[in-house]
């Protein structure tokens, strides 16, 4: 007995030996402050460990040092916190390095052009400094009828005031609509007996003249015809083109808000190519997932299905994007009771208008559904939820729609009470744009849809108790990429004049967080790769200056990501003491 005694022994201590030896140990650690894991079982742990790309340890500090060996790379949080690398779940940043050449036409808290003549000041001062003699375009972008002095867009006459000579475009901050000077509509052939597009308009005043403003496809129309009017820059041979400079840059400021996936909403014209050539140059810091329009790209739809939720250095098609209306704040988005305040030269019972008819995203809709393909739908105003959910359940009915394709309603602005439990019958996610409380709060409650309309926007309580899914984005550029925001306007629903708007809609600072991470993994279908701190998921991470959970949640937005760290790899890091000198 003795014998077999010494034998099992000496088997466990080879065992015990085998697995000492075979312990996996780390390439970093990271300790001495607040990690925050996203998960329900294990919120916060003391320690975490990363190997190459991947984690490979979250817990006690002492269970760490397992994992630790002599040229481990040991990293003090200082007390600051950790976080899984937040995720865009809808924003456009080929539009955004787009507009990285445009003049800056923001208002406060973004930017500075708070009336009509801070705008016209402002392009004034960029002509003031061109070539004398130069007639080129003027392109603006960013202004805000709803936060401007006259709640109102400019017109064509005061865009004339400030040139004759020069053709000028300014696009709204929503992007859904632009206004332009006699000179722009000269240059692009429109005429005063021009008529209105499928899903756009163009505003014309009493007299029934054109007074610059374009709306939806009208606008989206002038845009691409202008880009394709304007010469192509000259480049040198070995240096990246002007686009990929504008497009590295953009993706920095992504990188800079702690976004470690990037969300490209509405794909269409040169900007397809442009990610790809982006990836083929290995320029992804990020991974970058793209939505092509699908009208856009209708001819050739099926060309993308080889590459569907594939990433190839780190690009990859997630689906496609359909856009069913326009802006609330831009007062273009399809509501089934009148706007509160009418835009100028609507009657009182304006109700904006539909892109798409019924049996159009129907066939369009069924087409991708049923190759598996998932999409997301931007709808605003509740009749285009309502349509989206009336041909989503349709195509659910006849076995098309499959709830585990994840499409998701983007924005849901306007949303009714009725929709949540319609919602969740058919199986979509809803993905809010929280921002929208605090930056246009305001203006919703006083022009667009009156108090109690006003009050269910973004309702991301409702959704929850309701046991949905849902997630958080920022949309940019129509707001920089900026989720922290998004997480204050939903935790407080505080407005900027400092209305607490739909009180009960508030949510915890946990569940705003879990929208910008694990949800929005969830959304792409990454959820087991991504959106938290576990083992075996990639080790895309955000550090921040102060812990969101703790933190008075008034003070949400003054956050500041100190470093984005994209599969154990840092992408992004502040100098805190001089933080002009972030790379």
């Amino acid at each position: 007995m003795e014998t077999v005694r010494n034998v099992i022994i000496f088997l466990f201590f080879l065992i015990f030996l085998g697995c000492k030896s075979n312990q996996q140990k780390g390439d970093v650690v990271y300790f001495g402050g607040n990690i925050v894991t996203m998960e329900a079982d294990f919120p916060e742990v003391e320690a975490l460990v990363l190997k190459e790309s991947k984690i490979i340890f979250v817990g006690s500090q002492k269970e760490a040092d397992n994992y630790i060996k002599d040229n481990t790379k040991r990293i003090d949080l200082k007390g600051k916190t950790l976080l899984p690398g937040f995720i865009d779940a809808h924003g456009h940043i080929t539009s955004r390095a787009g507009m990285e050449q445009a003049i800056d036409l923001s208002p406060s808290p973004y930017g500075t052009v708070n009336s009509i003549p801070d705008l016209q000041k402002t392009l004034k001062m960029v002509i003031d400094r061109m070539k004398p003699g130069s007639v080129a375009p003027i392109l603006g972008n960013g202004y805000d009828d709803a936060i401007m002095r006259e709640h109102r867009h400019p017109t064509r006459q005061e865009l004339d005031a400030v040139s004759t000579t020069h053709p000028i475009i300014v696009i709204h901050s929503s992007g859904h609509a632009s206004v332009v000077n006699s000179a722009m509509l000269t240059l692009l052939n429109i005429t005063e007996n021009v008529k209105d597009p499928e899903g756009g308009h163009y505003g014309r005043s009493s007299d029934n003249r054109l007074n610059g403003k374009l709306e939806e496809n009208a606008s989206f129309a002038a845009l691409i015809k202008l880009t394709a009017l304007l010469p192509k820059p000259k480049e040198a041979k070995d240096e990246l083109s002007q686009s990929l400079k504008d497009f590295v840059k953009a993706q920095d400021e992504w990188l800079s808000y702690g976004q470690t996936t990037i969300c490209d909403g509405r794909s269409m014209g040169g900007n397809i190519e442009l990610l790809k050539e982006a990836a083929s140059k290995n320029l992804l810091k990020a991974d970058v997932i793209y939505f092509p329009d699908f009208e856009a790209n209708k001819s050739d739809w099926n060309s993308f299905k080889s590459n569907y939720m594939i990433y190839e250095k780190r690009l990859k098609f997630g689906g496609f994007k359909f856009s069913n209306d326009g802006s609330p704040q831009g007062k273009t988005a399809w509501l089934t009771a009148p706007y509160l305040v009418p835009p100028q030269g609507q009657s009182t019972d304006y109700k904006g208008f539909p892109i798409f008819s019924d049996e159009a995203l129907y066939n369009d809709l069924k087409t991708i559904f049923s190759h598996d393909i998932t999409a997301q739908l931007h709808v605003n105003g509740d009749a285009a939820i309502d349509q989206a959910i009336r041909v989503i359940e349709k195509l659910k009915n006849e076995g098309v729609y499959k709830p585990e394709l994840r499409a998701t309603l983007i924005h849901v602005q306007n949303s009714r009470p009725d929709h949540i439990a319609k919602i969740k019958k058919i199986g979509v996610i809803p993905s809010y744009f929280s921002s929208h409380v605090y930056l246009w709060g305001d203006w919703h409650y006083q022009s667009v849809f009156g108090p109690k309309r006003a009050s269910f926007i973004s309702p991301a309580q409702s959704a929850k108790t309701a046991g949905i899914l849902f997630t958080i984005h920022h949309d940019s550029p129509v707001t920089p990429p900026d989720l922290m925001t998004g997480v204050y306007a939903a935790v407080n629903r505080i407005t900027r004049s400092g209305m607490v708007l739909g009180p009960g809609e508030r949510i915890s600072v946990w569940d705003a967080l879990k929208a910008i991470t694990i949800n929005a993994a969830y959304q792409y279908q990454e959820e087991k790769s991504k959106g938290s701190l576990k083992v075996g998921k990639l080790a895309d991470l955000v550090i921040l200056n102060q812990n969101p959970l703790t933190i008075d949640p008034l003070k949400l937005r003054d956050i500041i990501v100190v470093e984005t760290i994209k599969e154990g790899k840092s992408v992004f890091k502040r100098d805190l003491e001089n933080p002009f000198n972030s790379h």
